[in-house]
């Protein structure tokens, strides 16, 4: 512990983001960046408790203590190898990353927690900067072969891990890049995709070989991949959207959340979309029906193809704005979440349900009707839902359903391979060897345990990847 009253005697400083009136206009990073003396300071503040709740808190189990004193001391290089002992890409985490960490820091107890995750990204960059992070050939090779189906944070954590242990894996994507919801669900001003791009360079030249625009289970039978590989890992995500069947929904207007934003970075990536294909918010009321992530990131991206105005709605209540004492420190607090998106202008809206959506009389979407609801425990404690205020109108040209997904798409590659489903439609697996009911295939992430976090997946990549290794090498 290089500074014991770091945390006394230095103020929490936080990068911030770019200006509004400078972000909205393109789809670069709205997150600044702290210069290298300011983040050694902010690393400082780590108080070296004597219970880490920040490594309890972290599904990746980073070691934040260790490594922000390294960055502290200007140990950088030792700062990024502790880093990356426990988390295969800190420089997706340290951006996309909601920092569960910070929340069980116990300077959070009065919302003062160390700037772990800024910290992180800035130890990542630096050591890409300075040549730190370089391709790791395996010099042996133990002539085992996995196929991993999926190229999202799970499915590149676990071809990662298995190539270091020497097997070669072969990873397939069905769409035209690797990277899955990290490449085409999370939006530029997020996370860059030059950042992935750079540490797929890296995973090819220690080996790994990458198939993209393949898709298992149409291009290439679910039975050949079972013949031809000695372990399948199916790291698919769960990409099937949870729909809202309210009348009118067949109206053209609405659209899922992910069709939406993954049009707009397939049309950064400079590919074409015909006029007829294009989900365009330019000049429209947005209506964005969910009040998560993916709903704050149609807000980011409607305002950036220039919106009229645009509107957020939620079923449920409004959560407390800072301090909620039925989640208190170190638990992952259930209170208000304002994004950087919702910074840049937009309504928000809570205990509204969508009755039905309104077409004009050229049968386009004009408008959808709401409710005002109350949320109301019953004898047995559950909570149930009813309607308290009169229907209204809330004009939209634009809907996107951001409600979230509710397991990975059967047909096709699933269905072939004929795992089993849990009671939710999630690949049923050992909780403990990650196999499903098919001999030799495996599951992890999404795809098993229901829509995550991008650092739960890279956890569960991780573990997968230690279960195949043990499975191939008995």
């Amino acid at each position: 512990m290089g500074n014991p009253k770091g945390f006394l005697t230095i103020n929490k400083k936080e990068a911030g983001y770019r200006p509004v009136h400078e972000r909205v206009t393109d789809f670069g990073e709205v997150e600044q960046t702290l210069n290298v003396e300011d983040r050694k300071l902010q690393a400082s503040r780590c108080m070296d408790c004597g219970v880490p709740f920040c490594h309890w808190a972290c599904p990746l189990g980073n070691k934040m203590p260790e490594w922000q004193d390294l960055l502290y001391k200007g140990k950088w290089k030792e700062a990024s190898d502790v880093l990356h002992s426990t988390n295969d890409f800190p420089e997706f985490t340290g951006r996309i990353c909601p920092a569960l960490c910070e929340k069980g820091c116990v300077l959070n107890i009065d919302q003062n927690s160390v700037t772990i995750r800024e910290n992180e990204a800035a130890v990542a960059e630096y050591a890409f900067e300075q040549g730190y992070i370089v391709p790791r050939v395996p010099k042996t090779r133990t002539g085992k072969k996995i196929a991993v189906i999926g190229s999202g944070p799970a499915g590149l954590a676990v071809a990662n891990q298995l190539n270091q242990r020497g097997h070669s894996v072969t990873l397939f994507e069905k769409d035209n890049a690797i990277g899955g919801l990290l490449r085409f669900g999370i939006p530029d001003f997020k996370l860059n995709k030059s950042v992935i791009d750079r540490r797929l360079a890296i995973m090819e030249a220690e080996g790994i070989e990458f198939k993209v625009s393949t898709q298992v289970g149409k291009d290439i039978k679910g039975a050949d991949i079972l013949k031809n590989y000695d372990a399948v890992c199916i790291t698919i995500g769960a990409g099937e959207p949870r729909d809202l069947p309210a009348e009118g929904r067949d109206i053209p207007g609405v659209y899922f959340a992910l069709d939406f934003l993954r049009q707009q970075n397939h049309l950064n990536r400079g590919e074409e979309v015909t006029e007829i294909e294009k989900i365009s918010a330019k000049g429209k009321n947005v209506l964005v029906i969910g009040g998560g992530d993916t709903g704050s990131d149609c807000v980011g991206t409607s305002i950036r193809q220039g919106a009229k105005s645009v509107t957020q709605i939620e079923i449920m209540p409004k959560p407390p704005e800072d301090v909620n004492p039925s989640t208190p420190w170190p638990y992952w607090p259930n209170v208000l979440r304002t994004s950087s998106s919702h910074k840049e202008g937009c309504e928000r809206r809570w205990n509204l349900a969508t009755k039905k959506f309104i077409a004009d009389k050229d049968g386009k979407l004009k408008g959808v009707e709401v409710v005002e609801v109350a949320w109301e425990k019953d004898a047995t404690g559950r909570f149930n839902m009813k309607e308290v205020g009169k229907p209204e109108i809330i004009k939209a040209e634009l809907v996107t359903l951001a409600m979230g997904f509710v397991h990975p798409v059967h047909t096709g590659l699933l269905d072939e391979l004929g795992v089993k489903y849990d009671g939710r439609g999630n690949v049923s697996t050992d909780p403990k060897t990650f196999q499903s009911s098919v001999a030799k295939v495996f599951a992890a992430g999404d795809a098993a345990t229901g829509a995550s976090l991008v650092v739960r997946c890279i956890s569960a990549g991780r573990e997968l990847a230690e279960q195949v290794d043990a499975f191939l090498t008995k």
